[in-house]
């Protein structure tokens, strides 16, 4: 298998590495618990709206889809007839410099077309009871070992109240999806000279909740198939994911469509560079972050009122056509939505004695749904690299807030990738997907390869 096919099939899994360490953190007492759907929202939001009155306070999310709703058109925009309150451009970004990050500002300084439409914010993220009572009866037991978590049971939000930066990002890296997904997805390194190319993938990853039977330490088992471009079309990937990484490490396979045979996957993960983007992200910037956070320091740095892309369900209209989405520095501003909303502002420092290609990161979460909203990623000489966006929107009918699209920068070359879009396929993904163990080990790869 050749570098760039082993390293594209890297941006679509993580493996997570360990080191082994005794650090126990505390676990969160009944009474703070409690707070949990009372002065807190269920998975530990601030409930309320903001004194200006710009954030609205939380009244539940959205758990179904709008009147006439069919699912095989794609999921429908919530609010179709909204307008922007108004674009930020690099000529006015001073006036809202103070609810823009630092990468915001060096795309619209880098890009003239670059603009961002603003649109009213709607608090749409939200989860079954069933999620959060889960969630909250586990709350008191989940903790960290080292950079591992252990007891984590069957929730997926480990730390509602976090009290670390690690906590935080686990937040993230746990988050419920949707227990079991499968579907087709197209990305697109698109160049400074706007000249891009399609990669297309057959994905399914269903968690150990949703398998016929569980398995110790499992978090979820995922396939991987690609249908594009041509020189990796029949190649696949299996991933047995663990939730305790202290105890265990994530186990891959692949099966090579040229020499028709599977064979163990070699380590993918923190800083391999996926020549597949046209290097323009790591495999640890997939699904906004991903894998053994073990290599950085991380510290919560607080809340901010924050332009994120949110509800961006116009980026998914099966109507649009990627010609269209696909302009030079980054995708067409026309289609896309950023409101304002309170997210956690992480940052990741590399540990001395260990080596990351970026030697800092700021990671924004939404603190409706602990998803990665925006990430900065930096250089060790200090300079801000790579910026990516990522467009969230409630599938209302799972319920769960998840992405809609991926857009990672790469400031150095101007190029961009658009990662995770579905517009032209005539297919949609599916949620709460069950699963059979037995069709998720090595010789299952073979019963499927057909190249």
């Amino acid at each position: 298998m050749t570098s760039r096919k082993i390293s594209m099939a890297a941006g679509c899994i993580a493996v997570l590495c360990v080191m082994l360490t005794n650090t126990v953190a505390a676990k969160l007492t009944v009474a703070e618990v409690e707070r949990l759907g009372k002065d807190l929202t269920p998975v530990g939001a601030d409930p309320t709206g903001n004194k200006e009155g710009t954030i609205p306070p939380w009244a539940g999310g959205i758990t179904k889809g709008p009147a006439g709703w069919v699912r095989e058109n794609g999921y429908a925009d919530l609010f179709p007839d909204e307008k922007p309150l108004f674009t930020i451009t690099a000529q006015n970004a001073e006036q809202y410099k103070a609810n823009l990050t630092p990468g915001l500002l060096a795309l619209l300084k880098k890009y003239p077309s670059f603009r961002m439409p603003v649109y009213p914010t709607h608090r749409t993220a939200a989860y079954s009871k069933e999620v959060t009572d889960a969630a909250k009866a586990q709350a008191t037991q989940v903790e960290l070992r080292g950079f591992g978590v252990t007891n984590l049971g069957d929730s997926t939000i480990p730390f509602p109240i976090p009290k670390s930066g690690l906590e935080a990002i686990w937040n993230h890296l746990m988050r419920y999806t949707g227990g079991g997904t499968d579907g087709f997805g197209n990305s697109f390194p698109v160049r400074q000279n706007g000249e891009y190319y399609k990669i297309g993938v057959h994905a399914t990853r269903i968690y150990d909740r949703n398998m016929d039977r569980r398995t110790p330490n499992r978090l979820y088992v995922a396939m991987i198939y690609f249908t594009d471009p041509a020189e990796l079309k029949g190649e696949i990937f299996l991933v047995h994911e663990p939730i305790d990484q202290v105890a265990e490490i994530r186990a891959a396979w692949i099966y090579n469509a040229g020499q028709r045979r599977v064979r163990r996957a070699p380590d993918l993960g923190y800083d391999n560079i996926n020549d597949g983007s046209e290097g323009m992200y790591v495999t640890d910037q997939v699904d906004g972050y991903n894998g053994a956070p073990d290599r950085y320091d991380w510290t919560i740095q607080g809340k901010k009122e924050i332009y994120v892309s949110y509800n961006a369900y116009r980026m998914g209209d099966k109507k649009l056509k990627y010609a269209d989405m696909l302009t030079k520095g980054s995708v067409n501003p026309d289609y896309m939505r950023y409101e304002l909303h309170r997210v956690w502002v992480v940052e990741g420092k590399v540990k001395a004695g260990f080596s990351h290609v970026y030697a800092r990161r700021t990671f924004y979460l939404d603190e409706d749904s602990w998803t990665v909203l925006l990430e900065e990623a930096y250089t060790g000489r200090g300079d801000l690299w790579r910026v990516s966006i990522h467009g969230l929107v409630q599938y209302y009918d799972v319920p769960a807030p998840g992405y809609r699209f991926s857009i990672n920068h790469d400031l150095d070359s101007g190029s961009y990738y658009l990662g995770g879009v579905d517009n032209e396929l005539k297919t949609v993904g599916t949620y709460n997907v069950k699963g059979k163990v037995s069709d998720f080990q090595p010789d299952a790869l073979r019963r499927m390869g057909t190249k």
